[in-house]
């Protein structure tokens, strides 16, 4: 059972649905917000699942909204047993498939005269967006000029606030790699505001990429060997 966060944006379900595909297993979607199924309607009638949040930090939805739904389930169907799995992120892959995104923008991995913003959706959660911060960190020793991390929302700098203090540094040019993994509200907001700002490139967003997959199936398997709990209490 994939859990994603939901949108009023239809290419967000699209793209949701595009990544399940190529999944090689019996798998169902489940919103947390604004599309349907719920969670509950999901699992009606299930005896057993793993559950996994198709998010890329954890934060509050992983740690409080998923849980949360999930007793609502449990005080309904007692006897479904889950296996609730970790979020997408943070894994290596993930930068392999920024990288990806990069590339199909004509941005080649690790130049030396690209700088990065990497974009995260932003957090009230201080420990998600410290995530991305180290995530930046990490990716500089790829060979980039920089990367720097920045936030759509809840958290600063802005997208376009990173832009415009790499350009006024000196970056021979700035891309901005979306890690968000649909369309929508964010993504559209950040492909505006960067390019304004001063981006060169603005890759897409994560989508159906092939190393989603692999981190799907690794989160699966992972979860699937833990023991299935009650999340009741």
């Amino acid at each position: 059972m994939a859990v994603a966060h939901g949108s009023r944006d239809p290419r967000a379900a699209a793209t949701v649905a595009a990544l399940l595909d190529q999944v090689p297993l019996d798998v169902r979607v489940a919103y947390l917000d604004h599309c349907a199924p719920t969670l509950a309607q999901a699992l009606s009638g299930l005896q057993e699942a793993v559950v996994l949040p198709l998010l890329l930090t954890e934060a509050y939805h992983s740690r409080v909204d998923l849980p949360a739904a999930l007793n609502d389930v449990r005080a309904r169907e007692p006897r479904l047993r889950v296996h609730y799995g970790a979020t997408l992120g943070p894994h290596p892959l993930l930068l392999t498939a920024l990288e990806r995104r990069l590339a199909e923008s004509g941005v080649p991995a690790g130049d030396p005269d690209t700088a990065v913003v990497l974009v995260s959706a932003g957090s009230s959660d201080a420990r998600a967006n410290a995530v991305i911060t180290d995530l930046a960190r990490a990716w500089r020793r790829s060979g980039w000029w920089t990367v720097s991390a920045a936030y759509a929302s809840a958290a600063g700098p802005s997208p376009a606030e990173a832009v415009a203090a790499l350009r006024r540094a000196g970056a021979p040019r700035v891309a901005v790699a979306p890690y968000l993994l649909a369309p929508g509200h964010f993504a559209d907001k950040v492909r505006r505001s960067t390019l304004e700002a001063g981006a060169a490139v603005v890759s897409d967003v994560l989508g159906p990429a092939p190393e989603l997959v692999d981190v799907l199936l690794e989160r699966y398997e992972q979860a699937q060997r833990r023991q299935p709990v009650s999340l009741v209490g």
